[in-house]
């Protein structure tokens, strides 16, 4: 996408194919533009009662003469006391939407910007959703028996109505930045089971720490062994496909200092293992290495950014599938940390490979720890689609994270950690058992994690029912995965930086 900035002056001799303009409430919920407070004059006269401040509601108007071909109105869903970075996202992606639905390859757009939101954040948001909404995974297609594809968008140009342009830039490039980091977590995502194996997604990991300035490390059985990882190995036991533990490092910090760490559940497919899933909807199983996806992309943003701390991402990869050699229930794993594991359930593998990856992560004495997983279907019953489940031994921390993810439209809703769920976690004949019932999954797994991160400071983040989905409900997704909690993970980390 090659985006570009432009003040507003002369708009209405811009050269565009497709000029958009945000459409804000006003007084007594009267529809305004920032045309009409600037002085900016682009509408046809006769027809603003058609104008609706609704979110992505949209009015397209000729023109003849110079200037842009075609002007769209969209509602942008608040007024200007409320804008907020979210909602300039999805404006753009709306935008971008409307672009590919008139087959437009090119589009010019005014940012919106109040006081509670300054054009350098409105200006970042307007980048992310342009960038996010463009992506598209066609990898794998061919053409054949396929309706015609969406028109491409491959060039935007953003419309400051005030600003320091250097500033702006920056802003801009910032967003692109975050923007491509969680649309190649996307791409991770959607690849299937059979292409981004454990293995395959080593290969990527060495491959963008070449591009990016980061140290790799790709750990396979040998030496998961050697570090006694045996319950990343027990899982995958049942494939033929090699586990891997992924480490990439980001060195922006000072050698004595403690590093963040970011741990990611690459799980690349997920049958259940003996407890075996229903068939229906298995295929999208593939999407049980979100966590992973998130994490290896958000290295790359914070490579990019040049975040002046130490951080490190941690990816235990491996398929849960049932052959011959697979753990069966009422198997019991020692972990690397010592702590032995009565497997109740096998489809509770993330956890299983998680555990170990955060023993090891403690080792590194970290500041702070903070993983992601596609974890339990419980936090899909407690919270949809619209929150991850957040969970955690330091309030501060948990504090940060929550704030991270509004700050980057990835929001989380905190669940307790209370010891009493602890008990839900007895086994008769090992230290833990790996699920804890129906009642409170998603806190109970949470509580299994908790048991492998000693004293550091951890936040968890369930992302099972955030990570991916129909696209609908957002402009600037579609369906498939989301690469969700990308964009979080990075803004957690740039605030620890500042």
């Amino acid at each position: 996408m090659d985006l570009r900035l432009q003040s507003a002056e002369g708009l209405e001799a811009l050269s565009t194919p497709l000029l958009a303009v945000p459409v804000l409430k006003g007084d007594d919920d009267l529809a305004i533009t920032p045309g009409e407070a600037d002085g900016l004059v682009v509408r046809s006269p006769g027809w603003e009662g058609d104008l609706s401040w609704r979110a992505g509601r949209r009015v397209s108007v000729y023109r003849s003469g110079d200037g842009p071909a075609r002007v769209v109105y969209i509602g942008v869903g608040k007024g200007l006391d409320e804008l907020d970075a979210e909602a300039v996202r999805r404006y753009a992606g709306s935008v971008i939407r409307a672009a590919e639905e008139m087959r437009v390859g090119t589009v010019a757009l005014l940012v919106p910007e109040s006081a509670a939101l300054h054009g350098t954040a409105a200006h970042r948001a307007a980048a992310e959703g342009i960038v996010l909404a463009s992506w598209r995974f066609r990898e794998l297609k061919t053409g054949v028996g396929e309706e015609e594809a969406p028109s491409a968008v491959t060039a935007a140009t953003l419309i400051a109505l005030s600003g320091d342009p250097s500033a702006l830039a920056s802003s801009v490039e910032e967003g692109r930045i975050v923007a491509e980091a969680e649309n190649l977590a996307r791409t991770l995502q959607s690849r299937p089971g059979n292409v981004a194996t454990p293995t395959a997604l080593g290969m990527v990991a060495l491959q963008l720490a070449e591009e990016h300035g980061l140290r790799a490390d790709v750990l396979g059985p040998d030496r998961l062994a050697e570090e006694r990882m045996n319950a990343i190995l027990a899982v995958s036991q049942g494939s033929a496909q090699e586990p891997r533990l992924i480490v990439l490092s980001h060195d922006g910090g000072g050698p004595q200092d403690p590093p963040l760490i970011l741990v990611g559940k690459g799980l690349t497919f997920d049958a259940g293992g003996i407890s075996l899933k229903p068939a229906s909807g298995m295929e999208d199983m593939k999407f049980d290495m979100s966590g992973g996806a998130a994490v290896l992309a958000a290295m790359t943003a914070v490579a990019r950014l040049g975040v002046p701390r130490n951080v490190v991402g941690i990816v235990p990869s491996s398929e849960n599938l049932l052959g011959a050699s697979a753990i069966k229930p009422g198997d019991v794993i020692r972990t690397r940390a010592g702590i032995t594991v009565e497997v109740v359930n096998t489809d509770a593998e993330g956890r299983l490979i998680l555990c170990d990856a955060l023993d090891y992560a403690v080792e590194q004495k970290p500041e702070a720890i903070v993983d992601c997983a596609t974890l339990t279907g419980a936090v899909v019953i407690g919270l949809g689609h619209q929150a991850i489940g957040l969970l955690g031994t330091n309030p501060a921390l948990v504090d940060e994270v929550r704030e991270a993810g509004a700050a980057a439209g990835e929001r989380c809703w905190e669940l307790p950690l209370w010891p009493e769920y602890r008990k839900q976690l007895e086994s008769e004949t090992a230290d833990v058992k790996n699920v804890g019932g129906r009642p409170a999954g998603t806190i109970t797994a949470a509580t299994f994690l908790r048991e492998f991160v000693k004293e550091v400071p951890w936040a968890h983040l369930d992302i099972a029912g955030t990570a991916y989905g129909d696209g609908n409900d957002v402009p600037y997704r579609r369906k498939g995965g989301y690469g969700v909690p990308t964009r979080l993970l990075v803004e957690w980390v740039r605030r620890r930086g500042e």
